[in-house]
């Protein structure tokens, strides 16, 4: 007898929990043949607000945990993303339509994506820091520290290794985020959602939101309390729209000139939401 089909509908993730968007909207998401996949929640403006009260009230416990915790919490977000690894592979291919050798490949390159991210944690502040030479009987230096909240529009294409190379950078240096999953291809960015809520990854950190790119984004890039907006997955008309809205409120804006995810990483993603601190010290004797 064959078995009745189960159509799952996917909630969004919000400080740590599951709630259906307050607007009750949904749409269907379909494969790369036009099949239906499943029902995913359409996010509303009240869902962007929550998202980033959330974030917020994240910041303190997230940015005051030691670097070597932070990188030990996203290892175990790799870990588990691997262990899983069949179930994104599936979702990668159907949503993409590329073969189940591609999907597997982009799936591991997520994994060493966040193994890698997880690396820096404890290093970056070495790097990017300094100890400047002064004269004077003083000690100057220059240390990294988080931005705070940092929006982000997950690739509209790469729906798997996109979404880990605009989240990784921004959560491991300390950061809490607010991701807009790909209009089209948001299946992988809520089963990471179920990845992140089975890790270490403290309530808030991390919330992602499901729906219309061009309906949710203009409010993050507005929000007074978003502090950092990456534009990865906006085209250019709401590139700019949104670029002009976060000026009102001085919002740190990153728009890649060139979507490419598929490239090695880099410091310059880990910089992106850094501000420099400057501290000065009168030398003892």
């Amino acid at each position: 007898m064959p078995r009745t089909e189960v159509r799952k509908t996917y909630k969004l993730f919000i400080g740590g929990a599951f709630p259906r968007s307050e607007s009750g909207r949904v749409y269907p998401v379909t494969d790369a043949r036009d099949r239906f996949l499943a029902h995913v929640a359409m996010a509303s403006r009240k869902d962007a607000r929550d998202a980033v009260v959330a974030a917020r009230a994240a910041v303190a416990g997230w940015s005051g945990a030691t670097a070597y915790n932070r990188g030990q919490v996203v290892y175990r977000v790799a870990e588990v993303l691997e262990g899983r690894g069949a179930q994104f592979a599936d979702l990668v291919a159907a949503g993409e339509g590329v073969s189940a050798a591609v999907a597997r490949r982009q799936v591991g390159a997520a994994v060493d994506r966040l193994v890698w991210y997880a690396g820096w944690a404890d290093k970056v502040a070495a790097v990017l820091g300094s100890a400047n030479p002064v004269a004077g009987p003083f000690f100057a230096f220059s240390v990294p520290e988080p931005t705070g909240v940092v929006a982000c529009l997950a690739p509209q294409s790469s729906s798997l290794l996109g979404l880990v190379s605009v989240l990784a950078p921004a959560v491991v240096t300390g950061n809490t985020t607010v991701v807009l999953a790909s209009q089209r291809l948001p299946l992988p960015a809520v089963t990471l959602a179920e990845v992140l809520a089975t890790a270490d990854i403290p309530a808030g950190v991390v919330n992602v939101l499901t729906g219309h790119t061009a309906e949710v984004a203009p409010w993050l890039a507005s929000h007074g309390d978003v502090n950092g907006l990456d534009l990865a997955g906006a085209d250019a008309e709401l590139a700019l729209s949104c670029e002009r809205a976060a000026a009102a409120t001085l919002t740190r804006v990153r728009r890649p000139s060139v979507e490419n995810y598929g490239d090695e990483p880099g410091l310059g993603r880990l910089s992106a939401w850094l501000e420099t601190k400057s501290v000065w010290h009168p030398a003892g004797r």
